[in-house]
């Protein structure tokens, strides 16, 4: 008989290298370790312009102690939720481990938000207090929240603003604590448990509004520990440079738990500018960069991209287009092989970064320490047999606490599995193939054919900036499989040299019947940079219909 698609992670009491399993007690240990090393740095008002901001890891400390004590001057409890409205920038991480030493919740909220989009976060939030940077481009958040109607808000009760506004200003907000003492703010985060609620993110929106993802300090705690592991960091030496905000969850695990909990630095750049970032990465040296493939190829065609020295650039995967500039020499593989998302706070299943090809297998890595997994059939609900495709569904110590509003019954399985939308399998080995969104799966002549691994392929085509492959409508075939490719400027690709590569790795079936090209700004995006799938697939079927 055949064993059921059921795997399980290590236990976790077997896994190593993990500290205090609040966020609060991460932050201490981590201050504590790193002292007056540089915890991060930023330019005020830009790189050409603004003066050079750096803080310690005990200034760091020092920050987020004095957001914590004006929180509780300004009478957060318990439980509270803050939402923090800023680029990244030093006081995003003062504000969000201010309001977690203050007994909050943090509630990150993005800045690429429209006003109705900002409304409805700070709705479904519920937060009682916003700490926010005021101009964002062009943008200004204290008059937008301005006005808001107060009636659809019915728990905030103060506005703190970085640049002031008809908000309170920040540092009249700061000074707020001033006569709070320091012990207060020590018995509040002493009193933390790993199963209190802790950050509060939004899904990208890709298919629906936005739902809150609400983790404990557990979870998140658990992952910022594991990164450097992931990485293979070497203490001290990732200073890392993001490209997107911390308002992501993976950006804010990736990048502060592989940067921070190695004793490392933060590059911060408020606003994402390719000309200036390549000048920022070899000023401060930067070692790793976290950035979506589509901002690749904007840093690739900046007007300094073979002028300045990249050479400090160790971690970047020796695979990545970036990895050809001419000061870059690596070796270094990333953690590719994994599979995670917003509701398990980043990586569900992985092998760390240099895991051999062999090992891999063309995979998505196995359960993390804790985790388990199983392939259920998506209409019945039942566990499918080992190696048979169906939807993942997953459980461990980093699963979300809930969706706000819906009721965790609505949610988990009567096993408590979330069952995540997503297709797979698992291999003999026990290794997770994850095949994208089951209703992005495409079938065509009869066949299932998964975008992921399409796009895996595609990926490599030199000149291939950004790749998606969408199902669309066809009389004779069901689905007509069809890539959709941004090209790097100045590439010469077309629908038959792409064809052509594909048919030396994917079976026949799987070779897209048409390609077609889009320039990047005929993509909306969702706030974590995800090509919104229905609407792609509305615009492929129309061009298709405007060609035929």
């Amino acid at each position: 008989m055949t064993a059921p698609s059921i795997v399980h992670g290590p236990p976790l009491y077997e896994e190593e290298g993990l500290g205090e399993l609040t966020l609060t007690g991460w932050f201490r240990t981590v201050c504590e370790q790193g002292g007056e090393a540089e915890a991060l740095v930023w330019y005020d008002g830009g790189l050409a312009n603004g003066r050079r901001v750096s803080w310690t890891y005990a200034e760091l400390w020092d920050h987020a102690n004095a957001v914590a004590r004006a929180l509780v001057a300004s009478g957060i409890g318990k439980g509270e939720r803050v939402a923090v409205l800023m680029t990244n920038r030093p006081e995003y991480l003062s504000a969000t481990f201010g309001t977690l030493l203050a007994g909050g919740v943090a509630s990150a909220l993005s800045t690429f938000s429209t006003p109705a989009e900002l409304e409805h976060l700070l709705q479904a939030s519920g937060v009682s207090l916003l700490l926010l940077e005021r101009r964002v481009l062009k943008k200004d958040f204290a008059e937008m929240v301005a006005g808001f109607d107060p009636a659809g808000l019915p728990f905030v009760r103060q506005i703190a603003s970085i640049g002031g506004g008809a908000c309170q200003d920040w540092e009249a907000f700061l000074a707020r604590g001033a006569d709070v003492p320091e012990a207060q703010i020590a018995a509040r985060a002493a009193s933390t448990t790993p199963a209190d609620p802790a950050l509060l993110y939004f899904s990208s929106g890709s298919t629906a509004r936005p739902k809150g993802i609400l983790s404990a300090h557990r979870g998140v705690a658990l992952q910022l520990w594991r990164w450097p592991h992931w990485y293979q960091a070497k203490p001290g030496e990732l200073r890392v440079w993001p490209a997107n905000g911390f308002s992501w969850a993976g950006n804010f695990g990736m990048c502060l738990g592989g940067a921070l909990t190695s004793g490392g630095s933060i590059v911060l750049q408020s606003v994402f500018d390719p000309e200036e970032a390549l000048a920022l990465m070899e000023r401060e040296k930067v070692t790793f960069l976290n950035a979506w493939p589509h901002q690749w190829g904007q840093l690739m065609a900046a007007k300094n991209w073979l002028s300045v020295d990249l050479s400090a650039m160790v971690y970047l995967d020796a695979k990545s287009p970036l990895a050809a500039h001419p000061t870059i020499d690596v070796t270094w593989r990333e953690p590719y092989a994994a599979y995670g998302n917003t509701e398990t706070f980043t990586l569900s299943s992985t092998f760390p970064a240099n895991t051999p090809e062999d090992v891999i297998g063309g995979s998505h890595g196995v359960p993390c320490p804790g985790n388990t997994f199983k392939i259920v059939d998506p209409l019945t609900g039942e566990t499918v047999a080992m190696g048979e495709r169906g939807e993942l569904c997953v459980k461990g110590p980093t699963l979300m606490l809930g969706y706000l509003g819906i009721p965790l019954d609505e949610t988990l399985d009567d096993e408590g599995f979330l069952r995540t939308g997503d297709g797979g399998w698992f291999d003999p080995k026990r290794r997770l193939h994850w095949e994208g969104r089951l209703n992005d799966i495409v079938k065509t002549r009869g066949a299932n054919v998964s975008p992921v691994e399409v796009d895996t392929v595609l990926k490599t085509v030199p000149g291939v900036q950004a790749v998606q492959s969408v199902g669309v409508p066809d009389d004779l075939l069901g689905e007509l499989l069809v890539a959709c490719i941004v090209p790097h400027a100045g590439a010469d690709l077309t629908e038959a040299g792409v064809q052509a590569f594909a048919k030396q790795v994917l079976a026949s079936y799987k070779v897209p019947r048409r390609v077609l090209f889009f320039a990047e700004e005929d993509l909306e995006l969702t706030g974590s940079s995800k090509i919104k799938t229905a609407d792609l697939r509305k615009l492929a079927a129309a061009k298709l219909e405007a060609e035929a």
